[in-house]
């Protein structure tokens, strides 16, 4: 996905009308601005100060209550002290920038950075209590606290829920002009529009190569020459500038665009080059003036890997005891619906090129794999994979139990045995190993998964390249924080399945 980088400028009492804007000490200008555009910089203030009133409700609700709820708590002394801990908790929230727009929205980071800023007043706080010898407080930081933290996050998760409603809606998005060579405004146009979320509207286009030859979408405007970035911010209305790749005049450039957008305080966001690169992987440590990017190379195994199966043994073995019933009633109906096994077989690829046997819920007909070569003429699908929306070898329990991905949970034992993961890469067959061309081997440096970006992507609406491209991502990238928030997608996906066939 693409990576933006970006430096927020938060805008100050701009008019609905006017855009008051200067150059290099020039006289100021005047532009008539798109007052629904200005909306943009109000829901945002809007929307952060709700945030902030939210942490503190939730804050000092929680610890309160665990006063009460204590009997040793009843003087105005301790009552004291939990608002001190309540206000130092808030704080380091504050400090930690919880509420940066930059990571509001979309993506862990939000999440990541609300953990980690409580579990640092954790630490101080029970430091403190541990110098006063306060040893009756060590119930707020293992009780009170981890009970905050979760209502915490799914304060942050509802409200991210209203702002994907609103993003819908066409409200509460950052208005961007995307400045840039022609090939990477497009580039960045089709990103953000498949990718970005409830984040942007591009409202306006400025090419550095002085032409575009497609027509305009409606309601954005283009200009050519950075010069022109000014008329094109203040006609749309725009709150942000998107710089798509290199400019003409190289850093030099870059840095009179910061110098001229400084006066309208306009958020710069740069994109990097480095698209297949997560965040997490890339940190700026500026020497002498002179910013120098650090990408961390990616890591295939070590510490987290080793957490990444422990929550592997424990989630599958957890749910096989739980799914038991299930698993019981659709073996039932297979066996029904059509002769033939309960279970589908097949040989798959793991890590390192290793092959294992994959479990499935048998969904075909049971000569299905006899049948495939007659039909690879009708294949819908690109590259390596057989994909067919109507396939005949599929039963009639077969279909409705691949559009809710019922068929796979047999390989949650592949989880327990090893052989895969709760979250990775799609498993391949040997066939699609042995055509691999370039680096798409890369895959298979980690186990696959029961579940990915793939599943929770589109799944079969997937073309190969963009599937491989996900798999890549995934594999250089993965964070546990990130397999939580795709195990959650694949619930979302499984209830409101798209691309399964």
């Amino acid at each position: 996905m693409t990576q933006l980088h970006e430096t927020w400028g938060m805008p100050e009492k701009l008019s609905p009308a006017q855009l008051q804007v200067k150059t290099n000490g020039s006289q100021g200008t005047t532009h008539t601005g798109n007052p629904e555009a200005y909306a943009g910089v109000k829901w945002r203030k809007g929307f952060t100060r709700y945030l902030i009133s939210s942490d503190v409700f939730i804050v000092f609700t929680t610890l309160l209550a665990f006063g009460i709820l204590q009997e040793s708590t009843s003087g105005t002394r301790e009552i004291w002290i939990l608002c001190a801990a309540g206000l130092l908790w808030v704080t380091v929230m504050e400090l930690r920038r919880t509420r940066a727009p930059r990571i509001l929205g979309s993506g862990a980071k939000e999440y990541r950075s609300v953990v980690e800023s409580s579990a640092v007043a954790g630490g101080i706080i029970a430091f403190a209590a541990m110098s006063m010898n306060a040893i009756e407080y060590r119930e707020l930081v293992l009780v009170a606290m981890p009970i905050g933290i979760l209502a915490l996050l799914v304060s942050r998760w509802g409200a991210r829920r209203w702002l994907y409603h609103q993003a819908v809606l066409g409200k509460a998005l950052s208005h961007v002009v995307v400045v840039g060579s022609v090939a990477d405004v497009k580039y960045v146009m089709r990103q953000i529009n498949s990718n970005a979320g409830p984040a942007y509207r591009i409202v306006g286009i400025v090419t550095t190569d002085y032409s575009w030859n497609e027509s305009i979408p409606s309601g954005m405007s283009c200009r050519f020459g950075v010069e022109t970035i000014e008329e094109a911010i203040a006609s749309a209305g725009a709150d942000a500038v998107i710089v798509a790749g290199q400019l003409n005049d190289g850093p030099e450039a870059l840095k009179e665009l910061c110098w001229l957008l400084e006066e309208s305080r306009t958020q710069i966001i740069m994109v990097s080059s480095l698209t297949n690169v997560a965040g997490p992987r890339i940190s700026i440590r500026p020497v002498d003036g002179l910013p120098l990017m650090h990408v961390d190379l990616p890591n295939f195994s070590g510490g987290h890997h080793v957490i990444k199966r422990l929550l592997d043994i424990i989630l599958s073995a957890s749910a096989l005891i739980v799914l038991l019933p299930v698993f019981a009633v659709l073996a039932v109906l297979i066996k029904k619906d059509s002769p033939g096994p309960t279970f589908f077989v097949q040989k798959r690829v793991g890590v390192n090129g290793n092959t294992f046997r994959m479990f499935k819920f048998r969904s075909m007909h049971s000569n299905a794999e006899e049948l495939l070569d007659k039909l690879q003429s009708q294949s819908e699908g690109s590259g390596l994979l057989f994909k067919m929306k109507d396939d005949p070898r599929v039963t009639q329990v077969g279909r409705w139990i691949r559009k809710y991905s019922l068929d796979e949970l047999p390989q949650i034992f592949n989880v327990l045995r090893g052989d895969m993961s709760l979250v990775g890469p799609r498993p391949p067959l040997p066939k699609e190993v042995q055509a691999y061309e370039g680096h798409v081997g890369r895959r298979l440096y980690i186990k696959p998964g029961l579940t990915g970006l793939w599943q929770v992507s589109g799944r079969s609406d997937l073309d190969w390249e963009e599937g491989v491209r996900l798999d890549l991502y995934y594999v250089e990238n993965w964070s546990l924080t990130g397999d939580i928030m795709i195990m959650w997608r694949t619930f979302k996906v499984m209830l409101n399945p798209v691309g399964a066939y």
